[in-house]
């Protein structure tokens, strides 16, 4: 469904992408592991034309999103929602318009339909619409802050969801409710998922494929059993923290 070949990208002197190659399956959930700062939220926002590669080609179901236009990226962003680590909610906005955004932005709905569409998505990540609607976010834990920008990630029904940390500062309950939602989602929607993380017990939970960014490439992707029995040392030792020191950068 989406497809990095040698993808590079820097920032002034910095290298962080130099050479991606990463195939995102239709219909599964893919976990990209990696070390603070390694470029993992970088490949992400190149999958939606928030940033352009220096050099390398990036596909979304076969059309190219390295050099679309404005009007092509804008179609491609219908398709695909972004789950920020922190909601990126709007502070001025209550709940119900938070999540009513995207639908007033892209979609003509009467007002019962409007109404009807944001108790659909906040009653489908666990929040009573009643409740919450009136609430600003400052007002909300950081848990239903993160329930409501999934809520709203999802008022578009888009084909993919790019998680950007989902369980990041979360208590283990939060953390394990949005785990099944992106299992849900992907079991009975058929959801295309991206999924970047530290969890590595909660991604173990919800992913079907994993990769592996390390010093700007990709240096072991497969499915679940293939990433956990990798012989790659940076694999064996991000996953099992060994305490053998830190991850050396070339």
């Amino acid at each position: 469904m989406i497809r990095f070949e040698d993808v590079t990208k820097s920032f002034g002197k910095r290298e962080i992408l130099r050479g991606v190659n990463l195939e995102i399956e239709k219909g599964k959930t893919t976990v990209i592991f990696g070390v603070s700062g390694g470029g993992k939220s970088t490949i992400i926002k190149h999958m939606v034309g928030l940033l352009k590669p220096d050099s390398g080609v990036i596909t979304v179901e076969g059309i190219r999103v390295d050099n679309a236009d404005e009007n092509t990226l804008r179609e491609i962003r219908k398709k695909v929602g972004f789950l920020f680590q922190h909601g990126a909610l709007f502070d001025s906005m209550n709940i119900r318009d938070n999540v009513a955004f995207p639908m007033m932005e892209h979609q003509k709905l009467t007002s019962k339909e409007l109404e009807y569409k944001i108790d659909e998505k906040l009653t489908m990540v666990g929040l009573e619409s009643k409740i919450v609607k009136s609430l600003y976010p400052e007002e909300l834990s950081g848990g239903m802050r993160k329930r409501v920008g999934l809520a709203r990630t999802l008022a578009l029904e888009p084909e993919v969801i790019l998680y950007d940390e989902p369980t990041s500062g979360l208590d283990p309950v939060t953390s394990d409710f949005i785990t099944q939602m992106i299992c849900r989602l992907r079991d009975e929607m058929g959801m295309t998922s991206v999924l970047i993380s530290h969890d590595i017990a909660e991604s173990f939970k919800a992913g079907d494929n994993y990769a592996m960014l390390f010093d700007g490439i990709i240096v072991e992707a497969g499915d679940k059993e293939a990433f956990q029995n990798s012989p790659n040392e940076v694999v064996q030792q991000f996953i099992h923290a060994r305490s053998n020191g830190p991850i050396a950068f070339h």
